[in-house]
């Protein structure tokens, strides 16, 4: 677009402002010299504007927007508590919404680019809103991830966490957490994330801590806590039970190995052959189970088997449905002790539990003589041993669905453990209920299914950990009691201590769990937790229950469905009244991002190159629920969308009146386009425009309201781009630069600004940092961007002028798809004869200059008539749209001679080419033996070619013509 008076525009600009019209070779073209230029008195003004201010930088002497005024933006809007709830606008109930807290340990990565987005997008918008908004942040103290960080920092120093007690190893961690803990929170800072960090909060601060025994201590008291020996997911090298969330299974080479279980009683012919992946596990057998109708192991229903490498253990020979016919031998070895399936299996049949296994991954006692040995190593020599006994009947390959540890990588094992456990059942019944009945919206509905699915199945929830770093489990045992049935849970051990003396007598001694809890646990309290419970602060009572909660769909089960029914138990509501899933971000092929395959975007490597704005915009046009593709042909298209918002901004700028003419401004600012009157007084281009954004400002503000973000950014993009830059601006340069009425240059200055600024307000979600800069170059502003008021809704249309422009607008492309074809040059003006009823013809000669500028006519000799030239036979004819059309005379647009050998050249290539093709698909050999790829690609492209032939020749016929009736 142009940035400069037409008169001392360059070639290079000149081509800018639109590509379909002009060309670099603009030497050819001479462009007349404007009457009026606002911006030879507007350039000292803005150059001092910008000299005023030091946050902030004017496009009207900045060429391009400076990615590193991002920060210093960022931390103006910080430093004016922009990013606290206001309560001074009558905006309707607050709006709030809780960051799910990275750990941390972390480092910014696309994820946290993804939630920081599409919340910080809420937020921005609810705030405009008038809304109270709060976004509450901070961070999770992840328990393993922490431990393990620090465990390998003192490693460095030739220390073991063994080596220190509970209290100095827990000291060094704190000390760890204030040094590298905050990089995280700058980071999303980095992101433009507008969240209140005054009420920032840490997992293990004081007041959560509270909340977290509070928490524990109701539970209990309600019966919903428990400690038992159940089955677990064991990680060995990290000696802790884990979450489901922290094993990732992963597809591996292993083996099946098949293995003789002689019948007790039976002859040498009487044996069942099992196949197992984990022949280590034999050891802790309790049964055998065969399918029912199984007819080849029938008869040995209700028979013992003897368990190899046993000295003779007996164990029951069962039948159970749950028995895959089809996979191995059809025989199941059952280990409820090590398998989560056989487990289930025993708990239903009453079969005893066995373990083989240590808890640092070594064989038990329970194996004889492999006692002692790693679980591997124990694999490897019973399996030559079971061979040389003649029972290991062979080995196979085998693709084994391996459990891994999130955190260290080792083989997770499924272990029978003590721990603590939350009762599920009757807290999810609460949970599905509130989205039976409303009261809990899920955003897309599809994951609703898998809510639902997920709570009805759900399994009692293990919340012990074995380390050292997190809270700490509220349970106080007696000095020489037994711990299952003697145990005090209290608040603190203040209390504990108290209940103990109670109970015990005042000579009791007393210490606490060494267990922590699952990390998951505290997060499942973070929405009613952060904001004061259990106390009844003033937060708590303004802002909770929250409005939605945001985060990715793959923790919808693991802390989603947790806060939803931690909050309807602790609180008596729903802690949110929406849940909004994104995707995972990928490459541009679809891989997940791994150190591995090398593929991973760095999001601050990424806002340096293309800027926060573009990374934003990029991200937030994925689709809700859906994996998002990340290609840097997105990034570096939204980069020039940034660039292409900074240039508008220039433009409009620089067409402005002088700040100083007080009275211009005046006029210019009291338009608001908010009445009928207002707008159809105003001319075609200028009503259509206007129009449009209403219409927009209407469709935005409903997608904003349903969190379709992604259409919501796309029409805004499409608007700017399509609607705003390549038709209004081009067609205001015909009021701006050629007319000499100083009152149509006041209504294109007044709608240039009126759309601009409002563009501003429905981008500023997106894309923040931009939309500021570009708001305070904008004089007179009353309010800063950030806290503007969003755009009325509802504000007239005129929808007769919208579709006149329209109608112009396929006249202009008509006239511009003529000229491509006929190869005419951009610099060059054709005449034209425009034939329409009278109705039409009137709107369209009444914008004869917009016409002439943006199809790159001769002003002086474009015709308006109701009836066709005489010359029709040399002119090209275009039809527009139905009763519009558009004479163009041949003689203008090309050298007629010239194109004909030209075209018939080019038709003797043509017919060459394909003749060739036509002969390869005519050859049998080719056709039967090429491959069929290739003969399809030669089928195309003859047919490609026969197809460009038949317009050659309709092209070279019509040209022909034309010559013979001139002469």
């Amino acid at each position: 677009m142009a940035l400069t008076s037409p008169s001392i525009l360059s070639c290079r600009s000149i081509h800018r402002l639109n590509p379909f019209l002009f060309s670099p070779h603009c030497r050819h073209f001479r462009l007349l010299p404007p009457r009026w230029n606002p911006r030879r008195r507007s350039r000292k003004f803005f150059s001092a504007l910008a000299s005023e201010n030091e946050v902030f930088t004017s496009p009207a002497i900045a060429k391009s927007f400076d990615f590193a005024s991002e920060e210093r933006i960022y931390n103006w809007w910080e430093s004016q508590g922009y990013f606290k709830p206001s309560f001074d606008r009558a905006g309707g109930d607050p709006f709030v919404i809780s960051m799910p807290p990275p750990n941390v340990t972390g480092s910014l990565h696309m994820g946290h680019a993804m939630f920081v987005t599409l919340e910080d997008i809420m937020a921005r918008y609810f705030r405009m809103k008038g809304r109270p908004t709060l976004w509450v942040p901070g961070t999770d103290h992840a328990g393993i991830a922490t431990q393990l960080v620090v465990e390998k920092m003192l490693a460095k120093e030739g220390i073991k966490r063994t080596d220190l007690s509970r209290e100095e190893f827990t000291k060094r961690v704190w000390e760890w957490k204030e040094k590298y803990g905050g990089t995280i929170t700058k980071q999303i800072r980095r992101l433009g994330a507008s969240c209140d960090w005054s009420r920032e909060h840490f997992t293990l601060d004081e007041q959560l801590s509270r909340a977290v025994a509070e928490a524990f201590v109701s539970l209990h008291e309600k019966g919903l806590i428990y400690q038992g020996s159940y089955l677990v997911n064991w990680s060995p090298a990290l000696q802790t039970a884990v979450s489901d969330l922290e094993v990732e299974y992963s597809e591996e080479p292993g083996h099946l190995y098949h293995i003789k279980y002689r019948v007790a009683g039976g002859t040498k012919e009487d044996f069942l052959t099992i196949a197992t992946t984990r022949p280590e596990t034999l050891f802790a057998d309790t049964a055998i189970a065969v399918h029912p109708e199984d007819e080849r192991y029938a008869k040995y229903i209700g028979k013992l088997a003897i368990v190899p490498m046993t000295f003779g253990r007996h164990i029951p020979i069962i039948a159970d449905k749950y028995v895959d016919r089809e996979f191995g031998t059809g025989v199941l070895k059952i280990s409820p002790g090590h398998d989560q399936n056989d487990y289930h299996i025993a708990r239903k049949l009453g079969l005893p539990i066995l373990n083989v296994m240590n808890k640092d991954g070594t064989l038990n006692d329970v194996a004889g003589i492999y006692n002692g040995m790693d679980r591997f190593e124990a694999r490897k020599k019973l399996w030559a041993d079971l061979e040389e006994a003649g029972l290991g009947v062979k080995k196979e390959p085998h693709t084994l669905r391996v459990p891994r540890s999130q955190r260290g990588g080792e083989v997770i094992e499924p272990l029978v453990s003590k721990q603590w456990f939350v009762t599920m059942e009757p807290l999810a019944e609460k949970a599905l209920s509130a989205v039976e009945k409303g009261k809990l919206t899920i955003l897309p509905d599809r994951f609703e299914k898998i809510y639902n699915h997920w709570l009805t199945n759900i399994k009692d929830w293990c919340i012990s950990r074995q380390l050292w770093w997190g809270h700490r489990i509220p349970v106080w045992y007696i000095e020489g009691k037994d711990c299952e049935e003697h145990y005090i849970v209290a608040r603190d051990e203040r209390e504990a201590l108290e209940k103990a003396k109670e109970k015990y007598g005042k000579s009791v001694e007393i210490y606490q769990d060494p267990d922590v809890l699952d990390t998951w646990f505290s997060s499942s309290l973070w929405p009613f937790s952060t904001l004061g419970w259990p106390d009844s602060s003033e937060d708590l009572q303004k802002f909770y229950p929250t409005t939605i909660l945001e985060t990715g769909h793959d923790i919808l089960f693991f802390w989603v469905a947790r806060m939803v029914m931690m909050g309807l138990e602790l609180t008596g509501t729903v802690p949110f009244s929406y849940v909004y899933l994104h995707g995972l971000i990928r490459d541009a092929q679809g891989r997940k991002m791994s150190k591995t395959l090398g593929n991973v975007i760095d999001p601050l490597d990424t806002i340096k190159e293309y800027g926060t704005d573009a990374l934003r915009f990029t991200i937030s046009l994925g689709t809700a629920g859906q994996d998002l593709n990340l290609s840097m042909e997105r990034l570096s298209a939204n980069k020039a969308f940034t660039n292409k918002l900074w240039n508008a901004g220039k433009f409009v700028l620089q067409n402005m009146p002088d700040k100083s003419d007080t009275s211009s401004w005046e006029l210019l600012l009291i338009n608001e386009f908010d009445t009928e009157a207002s707008l159809i007084n105003l001319p075609l281009p200028e009503c259509w425009v206007v129009s449009e954004l209403h219409r927009l400002i209407d469709s935005v503000t409903a997608s904003y309201e349903k969190f379709f973000f992604n259409e919501a950014g796309r029409e805004i993009y499409d608007f700017f781009w399509g609607d705003f830059a390549d038709w209004y601006i081009e067609a205001s340069k015909t009021r701006l630069y050629h007319s000499g009425n100083n009152s149509t240059t006041s209504i294109a200055q007044a709608v240039l600004l009126y759309v601009f600024e409002n563009i501003l307000k429905l981008l500023h979600p997106f894309m923040p940092f931009v939309t500021e800069e570009l708001w305070q170059a904008l004089p007179y502003r009353k309010q800063d961007l950030i806290v503007s008021t969003w755009p009325k809704t509802s504000l007239p249309r005129e929808i007769v002028s919208v579709k006149r422009f329209q109608n112009m607008q396929a006249l202009i492309r008509a006239v511009r798809n003529a000229r491509a074809e006929y190869s005419v040059e951009p610099a060059k003006r054709i005449s034209a004869s425009v034939v329409a009823s009278s109705d039409v013809l009137g709107y369209i000669s009444s914008e004869k200059e917009v016409l002439a500028l943006l199809s790159r006519l001769d002003l002086e000799h474009v015709h308006f008539t109701e009836l066709p030239p005489g010359d029709i036979n040399q002119s090209v004819h275009i039809v527009a749209s139905e009763g519009l059309e558009a004479y163009l005379p041949l003689a203008d647009m090309v050298d007629v001679s010239s194109e004909i050998q030209r075209l018939s050249k080019r038709l003797s290539k043509m017919q060459s080419e394909y003749d060739a093709l036509v002969a390869r698909l005519n050859a049998p050999s080719f056709v039967e033996k090429a491959p069929a790829e290739i003969v399809r690609g030669v089928r195309e492209k003859a047919s490609e070619a026969e197809e460009k032939i038949a317009l050659t020749k309709n092209r070279l016929e019509f040209l022909q013509s034309t010559v013979s009736i001139a002469k």
